[in-house]
C-alpha cells in the first residue's frame, strides 16, 4: 500500500514504472504480431477444407498459439532461454545474433519493445494515476499490434479491433474519454465515413482503395474519442499517408500500383488524438475563426 502511495505521489516514477511494463508488453506484442496472422491463416485453411469437404486425417500437430511453442530461433530452431529474451537488453548483449547459430535477429524486435515502452510512458505521463491510463495503455498496445500486422499482411484482425471497439462503447457509459452519445455517433460515423469513400473510389476507378478493417479501426476511434475527433484523425492520417506514399514512390521507387496499408496512419492519428485531440480541435477552431 505504501508503494502504491509512493507511485501516486511521484508521477515521474509512476511513468517510469509504466514504461518498464511497456517494455515487457512490447516483447509479447512481437509474439502477437508474428503468430496471430499465422493462427488466422490456419483457421481459414481449416474452414475452407471443411466447407469443400476436403478434410484429411487428423494429424498430431504441435500447439501453435500466443503461448506455445516457446520462443525459438527461426534459423536453428534452438529454444531461446529466459535470460536471452530480456527486452532490448538481450538484443544488445547478443549483438543482434542468435547465441548458437549466429543468424542475425531482426532489429524490429527491440524497436517494437522500445517503442511500446516510450508510448506507454507518454500515456502514463499524460493521464497520471487514473483509470484513463490503464485503458489508454490497452488501446495503445492494441494499436501497435494492429499497425505492424497491417504492415506485414495488409490485415487488421477483427479479434483485436472489434473487442476494442466494444470496449470504447462500454467506457463511454462512465465518461472516461467521451460520453455515450458522442461514442455511439462516433462509431457509426467513423465506419460510414471510410465506407463511403471506399465505395465512391471503387465506383470511379473500379479499384478498392482500402480494406474493411480500416472502416472498423476508424469506428473504434469514434467509439473511444467521440465523433468530434474524427475530422482530425481523418485529416492527420490522410496527410501523413500521402506524404509517406509519395516519398516511397519518389525515393524508394515503390510501385504506385502496390497498395500501402492505411491502418498504421489511422492508428498513429488516433493515438495522437487520444493524447492531444482537444488541443488539435481548438487549434482548428481558432484557424477557422470559430
Amino acid at each position: 500500500m505504501q508503494s502504491l502511495d509512493y507511485l501516486i505521489g511521484f508521477p515521474a516514477l509512476f511513468s517510469a514504472v509504466v514504461g518498464l511494463i511497456g517494455l515487457l508488453v512490447g516483447s509479447f506484442l512481437n509474439v502477437v504480431i508474428y503468430r496471430l496472422p499465422i493462427m488466422m491463416q490456419k483457421n481459414w485453411r481449416k474452414d475452407c477444407q471443411e466447407y469443400l469437404g476436403l478434410d484429411s486425417e487428423p494429424q498430431a500437430e504441435e500447439p501453435f498459439n500466443l503461448v506455445l511453442p516457446l520462443s525459438r530461433c527461426p534459423g536453428c530452431n534452438t529454444p531461446i532461454k529466459p535470460y536471452q529474451n530480456i527486452p532490448v537488453i538481450s538484443y544488445v548483449f547478443l549483438r543482434g545474433k542468435c547465441a548458437k547459430c549466429k543468424n542475425p535477429i531482426s532489429l524490429r524486435y527491440p524497436i517494437i519493445e522500445a517503442f511500446t515502452a516510450l508510448t506507454s510512458f507518454v500515456i502514463a505521463n499524460h493521464f497520471g494515476f487514473t483509470p484513463q491510463t490503464g485503458f489508454g495503455l490497452l488501446l495503445t498496445w492494441s494499436l501497435i499490434a494492429l499497425s505492424f500486422i497491417d504492415i506485414d499482411h495488409h490485415l487488421l484482425p477483427d479479434s483485436i479491433t472489434l473487442p476494442m471497439l466494444w470496449l470504447g462503447l462500454f467506457l463511454s457509459m462512465f465518461g472516461l474519454f467521451t460520453d455515450s452519445n458522442a461514442s455511439i455517433i462516433g462509431a457509426i460515423a467513423g465506419y460510414l465515413a471510410l465506407w463511403s469513400v471506399f465505395h465512391l473510389f471503387k465506383l470511379l476507378t473500379g479499384k478498392e482503395g482500402m480494406g474493411y478493417g480500416d472502416f472498423k479501426l476508424l469506428a473504434l476511434f469514434g467509439a473511444w474519442l467521440g465523433w468530434q475527433s474524427l475530422p482530425a484523425i481523418i485529416l492527420l492520417s490522410s496527410l501523413v499517408g500521402a506524404v509517406v506514399g509519395i516519398a516511397m514512390i519518389v525515393f524508394s521507387r515503390h510501385d504506385r500500383n502496390t497498395p500501402i496499408p492505411f491502418g498504421p496512419y489511422l492508428a498513429a492519428a488516433g493515438w495522437i488524438a487520444l493524447i492531444w485531440g482537444a488541443d488539435i480541435n481548438q487549434f482548428y477552431l481558432k484557424i477557422a475563426g470559430l
